[in-house]
C-alpha cells in the first residue's frame, strides 16, 4: 500500500505487510470425479454442480470454456436453473437408483492476476447500496452481522474512517491477527471464531462479512477451489513461498462503488487471490453456497446403510506464469497479509509491541534445575486419522431425506523425503525443557528406509548446525492407513537434551526412499512468521521462507 492520507505514529517493524506487485498468469484443466455407492432401499438420489462462471474484477479474472459434466449410467432426468445468486446449477436425478454412479465434472479456467498501482477513493460510511445488492448486507445463520458483539467490534474497528478502504483494511487485519485457522473447527459461523478465537476458511470469511455488513459494505461467500502448486515471492531477504492444499474453499467478495466486487481471501491476502484459486458459487453463506457437488437421497424408513462418496479434485496446470515481487512494510498486521499497491487514505494499524525475548540462561545451571513439571508444546491441532476421500458428513434434510454437501476439510501437507529439498520447523521455549521426544504429523505412502528427527541451532532465524538427534525409526513401523497422526521420535534415555530457553529448528531425516508427507497448517498458530524454512540440499542459506506452519509436538520435562 501507498499511504496518501493519515499517518500515525511510528509502528513495531515486526508488522507483516507485504505489498506485492507483478502478474501471474495460469491455465487450469480441471476435473473433478465422484463415485458414488448406492445405500440401502434408496427411492430417489439426486447430484447436482454449479457451472463456474467467467468473472473479471480489478486484481483477479477468470474466464471459463469447455465445460462438461458426465454420468454414468445416465440419470433419468436432468435440469438446469439459474438462482437468484446467478449461479447456474445442473441437477441429475435416478428414481431406479444404480448400485454404483460415476459423475465427472471438467473444465478448463484460465486465471490471470494483475497487481499494480490503482486508487481506491470510495467515502465511508457508504453512500446508498443498489436495491439488488443489499441482499449482501442481510444478517443470517452463520452471518451473524446484528449480533451485538459483533456490532461492537464493527464500530469499534471502523472508528474516525474517512474511506471504504481503510475501514476494509481495519477489519481484515483485525481477523488476520485474531483468528487461528483450524480445521475441522465445532462450528463455521461468524459468532464462533469470534467467541473462540478460531475457525477455517469459511469462519474467517463469515467473520469478515459479519464485521464489513455491520458497517454497511455488502461483502458475498465465495465457494472454489485452490490448487496445491506453490508461488514464490521475490523479496529482499529471499523467497516467501505461499502453498495451499487442493480441495474446497471459501473467500470473500466484498464491493466497492468505484471498482465494483474485489476478491479478498481473509486467510492472507486483501484485494486479490492468486492464479491458483477457481471461483465456482457465491451466495450470503456457506449455508447457501452449498449446491456443487451435493448429493440429495430419499431412502425408505428403517434404512441403515447410506451412500458412501469419493470426491476426486484434480487440477493440472497446463500453463503458468508468475513474475511478482514483494516489499515489508513497516505497518500492518503481526501476522503475513499480502495486498497490492492501493493508492487511498488510510490509517497504519497500530500493533502492541512484541513480547520481550526468551531470558538466555546459562548452559551451566542446568546441572542444578530440577525438570519434574511435564511439558508439550508445539502445533498440536490437525485432523488426524481422515480419510481425506471420503471426508463429508450425511444430515438429514427432512422425513428419510438426506443429504452430503460440500466439506472444506483439504489435505495441506507437504512431500518432505525428496532429495532435492531440506525442510526445518522452529520451535521457541520460555523456559529450560529437557526433551523425551518430538512428534511430527506425518503419513507414510510407501518406499522403504529410516526416519528421524535432528535438533539444529538457530542462526540469526535461520537452521544452524545440528546438536540432537532422536533415535531412528524404520519406515516399515508406520502405518500406512489412510490419514495423518502423531509419529513419535525419541531421544535415547541417556542422550535426552536439554534444551535452554530460545529458538531451535526440527528437521526431517531419512535414508533410503521413503515417501512420506508432513502436514502443515495455514498461517503461523505458533512459531513466528517465517518460523518455516527450506533449501535444496546443495545450498547452505536457508532463505526460503514457508506461509504455513507444519504440525509437531515436543514432550518432555520443564522446571517449576
Amino acid at each position: 500500500m501507498v499511504i496518501v492520507g493519515l499517518l500515525l505514529s511510528t509502528l513495531p517493524v515486526y508488522a507483516e505487510n507485504f505489498t506485492v506487485q507483478g502478474d501471474m498468469d495460469a491455465v487450469i484443466r480441471y476435473e473433478m470425479r465422484h463415485s458414488i455407492t448406492a445405500g440401502e432401499s434408496m427411492t430417489k438420489l439426486m447430484l447436482s454442480f454449479v457451472i463456474p462462471k467467467s468473472f473479471e474484477s480489478p486484481t483477479y479474472k477468470q474466464q471459463i470454456t469447455d465445460f462438461k459434466i458426465t454420468f454414468a449410467p445416465e440419470p433419468e432426468e436432468t435440469t438446469a436453473i439459474t438462482d437468484a445468486r446467478g449461479n447456474q446449477t445442473v441437477s441429475a436425478t435416478w428414481m431406479r437408483v444404480p448400485q454404483t454412479i460415476d459423475a465427472l465434472v471438467s473444465f478448463d479456467a484460465r486465471t490471470s492476476i494483475g497487481l499494480t498501482s490503482f486508487e481506491a477513493g470510495a467515502p465511508f460510511p457508504p453512500a446508498a447500496v443498489p436495491g439488488d445488492l443489499k441482499v449482501y448486507l442481510a444478517d443470517s445463520s452463520q452471518v451473524q452481522t446484528n449480533d451485538p458483539a459483533i456490532r461492537e467490534l464493527a464500530l469499534k474497528l471502523t472508528r474516525d474512517v474517512k474511506t471504504q478502504f481503510d475501514a476494509v483494511q481495519r477489519i481484515v487485519t483485525w481477523v488476520v491477527d485474531h483468528v487461528r485457522y483450524v480445521n475441522p473447527p465445532d462450528q463455521y459461523d461468524a459468532l464462533f471464531a469470534l467467541q473462540s478465537g478460531t475457525g477455517n476458511c469459511q469462519n474467517y470469511s463469515h467473520l469478515t462479512a459479519a464485521l464489513l455488513r455491520h458497517v454497511g459494505i455488502p461483502v458475498r461467500i465465495v465457494n472454489g477451489v485452490t490448487l496445491n502448486q506453490p508461488f514464490d515471492l521475490a523479496w529482499e531477504k529471499g523467497t516467501l513461498t505461499f502453498k495451499m492444499g487442493q480441495g474446497r474453499h471459501s473467500w470473500v467478495e466484498i464491493w466497492f462503488p468505484d471498482l465494483g466486487w474485489v476478491p479478498y481471501d481473509p486467510q492472507n491476502m486483501q484485494f486479490f487471490v492468486s492464479s491458483r484459486f477457481v471461483r465456482i458459487e457465491v451466495g450470503v453463506d456457506n449455508q447457501e453456497t452449498k449446491n456443487d457437488g451435493l448429493v440429495r437421497w430419499i431412502q425408505r424408513a428403517g434404512a441403515v446403510r447410506r451412500p458412501t462418496l469419493q470426491e476426486n479434485i484434480g487440477a493440472q496446470l497446463i500453463s503458468d506464469s508468475s513474475k511478482v515481487k514483494a516489499r515489508r512494510e513497516n505497518y500492518g498486521p503481526k501476522n503475513l497479509l499480502l495486498s497490492p499497491d492501493v493508492q487511498a487514505q488510510f490509517k497504519r494499524i497500530e500493533m502492541p509491541p512484541p513480547p520481550p525475548p526468551p531470558v538466555v540462561m546459562d548452559p551451566e545451571k542446568k546441572k542444578v534445575l530440577c525438570y519434574v513439571v511435564p511439558f508439550v508444546y508445539g502445533n498440536l491441532t490437525f485432523p488426524e486419522n481422515v480419510d481425506f476421500a471420503f471426508p463429508r458428513v450425511t444430515r438429514a434434510s427432512g422425513k428419510n431425506a438426506f443429504e452430503m454437501s460440500r466439506n472444506f476439510l483439504v489435505e495441506t501437507a507437504e512431500y518432505v523425503t525428496t532429495n532435492a529439498t531440506q525442510y526445518a520447523q522452529v520451535v521457541e521455549f520460555q523456559k529450560p525443557v529437557r526433551l523425551d521426544s518430538v512428534s511430527l504429523a506425518l503419513h507414510k505412502f510407501g518406499g522403504e528406509g529410516w526416519l528421524w528427527v535432528d535438533i539444529l541451532k538457530d542462526d540469526a532465524g535461520k537452521p544452524g548446525e545440528p546438536l540432537w538427534t532422536t533415535r531412528m525409526v524404520n519406515l516399515d513401523d508406520l502405518s500406512g492407513k489412510p490419514g495423518y497422526r502423531w509419529e513419535r521420535f525419541a531421544f535415547a534415555d541417556k542422550e535426552r537434551p536439554v534444551l535452554m530457553p530460545g529458538a531451535y529448528w526440527i528437521a526431517l531425516g531419512f535414508s533410503g526412499t521413503p515417501i512420506v508427507n508432513w502436514f502443515y497448517t495455514y498461517g503461523k498458530p505458533v512459531g513466528p512468521v517465517y518460523g518455516t524454512r527450506y533449501k535444496g540440499v546443495f545450498e547452505e542459506d536457508w532463505s526460503g521462507a514457508l506461509s504455513y506452519e507444519f504440525n509437531y509436538k515436543v514432550v518432555g520435562k520443564t522446571v517449576k
